[in-house]
């Protein structure tokens, strides 16, 4: 299986990386338990995306594993799309895909979230609906930036898992200087809440950027 890392981002919190190669087949065999998962398998999903949610599946179990919890759970999404264990409420995950990468991150404390995405001329034609001017004028033309503070965004609408979010407004990132892999300062601004994340990104490769955070609050 092509496994492609699992790293201990903090001490309760795992991080693993998927490269998909496999057909959806060998991916219903690696599960622990397929057949509750075949309703929950979302209609109208191609071949293509049907793989990567079924690898999210994979990975999230491989995950519990080397956290010695029972591989047996059922991975569920509630009313605002965030991954979980009804056996195990406490356990915080985030699943995330694009093209041939698939992320996961569980924690047995606090929120998380996480995102990668394929770098592509679409961020930076749809900067004006996301980005802020300052953070606009910070991406400038360079299509990885953009990629990557759409990534960014991504992953604190994850962490905060509730909907009505504009990224443009609720969402906004400290300009940054490109590297292969570092930390970016984001803040969640909401009408009952301000708050401050740290978000880590690495370069997957030229084509993939990746993005995690966590949180020690409690989840809600």
């Amino acid at each position: 299986m092509p496994l492609h890392s699992l790293e201990h981002v903090a001490d309760h919190t795992l991080l693993g990386l998927w490269h998909l190669t496999e057909p959806a087949e060998q991916l219903w065999e690696a599960l622990p338990q397929a057949a509750p998962y075949e309703p929950l398998l979302p209609a109208g999903r191609d071949a293509a995306r049907a793989q990567q949610w079924l690898a999210g599946r994979v990975l999230a179990h491989q995950l519990l594993a080397e956290f010695s919890l029972a591989p047996s759970m059922v991975l569920l999404n509630d009313a605002n799309g965030r991954p979980f264990f009804p056996e195990r409420p406490e356990l915080a995950v985030s699943l995330s895909h694009s093209g041939e990468w698939v992320a996961a991150l569980l924690s047995t404390r606090g929120r998380v979230g996480t995102d990668v995405e394929l770098v592509r001329p679409k961020a930076q034609q749809l900067a004006s609906r996301f980005l802020s001017e300052t953070e606009r004028a910070d991406a400038g033309d360079d299509v990885v930036k953009h990629s990557l503070y759409w990534s960014a965004k991504e992953t604190l609408y994850k962490l905060h898992s509730r909907r009505a979010l504009v990224f443009k407004e609720h969402i906004q990132l400290n300009p940054f200087r490109l590297r292969e892999a570092g930390v970016l300062t984001g803040h969640l601004l909401t009408e009952n809440s301000r708050s401050q994340h740290q978000i880590h990104y690495q370069r997957l490769s030229s084509s993939y950027v990746l993005t995690y955070t966590l949180d020690a609050s409690p989840l809600s």
